[in-house]
């Protein structure tokens, strides 16, 4: 039965973590397409003033953040590194309540 379960949850952190991706690859697409448009846009009707690398710089900020936390860059940021420490601060609560 354990086994059923554990199984399950395997599942379950493999399907959000494959969701996180997808979501992912979205915002990436819609970055590109954005800013095709903005380029054309910026070079089109104001050639005299760049000013789509604001956006480019902004959005990319932002994307570059997204894939750090679903790629997992930095393994100090995120909910798995928060349920780790959760389970050692909890096992440390543990064996000090079994020695007392």
């Amino acid at each position: 039965m354990e086994t059923n379960n554990n199984e399950y949850e395997r599942y379950q952190k493999a399907k959000k973590q494959v969701e996180e991706i997808k979501g992912f690859y979205v915002h990436l697409s819609s970055y590109i397409v954005v800013m095709l448009v903005l380029i054309f846009i910026n070079l089109k009707y104001t050639p005299q003033y760049l000013w789509f690398f604001w956006s480019l710089l902004g959005w990319g900020i932002g994307l570059f953040i997204h894939a750090a936390l679903v790629f997992k860059f930095f393994t100090f940021i995120g909910k798995d590194w928060e349920e780790k420490k959760i389970r050692e601060f909890m096992e440390e609560e543990k064996s000090k309540n079994k020695y007392n």
